[in-house]
């Protein structure tokens, strides 16, 4: 199975690779539907992934 990101990026450790999710208010609209809000991730920006840091970036 192909990789499809590049090798520099990984999965975002706080949405897991799902920077974007409908989350329901609990209200109705008028026509029966369900009322959301759109939420993106603010660590990635709703990219999903983030770039690797450098090895001594983490060691320090």
């Amino acid at each position: 199975m192909p990789e499809t990101r590049p090798a520099g990026t990984r999965l975002c450790p706080d949405c897991d690779g799902f920077p974007t999710v409908a989350i329901t208010t609990g209200q109705r609209r008028p026509d029966g539907s369900r009322q959301t809000l759109t939420v993106t991730c603010r660590t990635c920006e709703g990219t999903g992934t983030v770039t690797r840091r450098a090895a001594r970036e983490v060691a320090a």
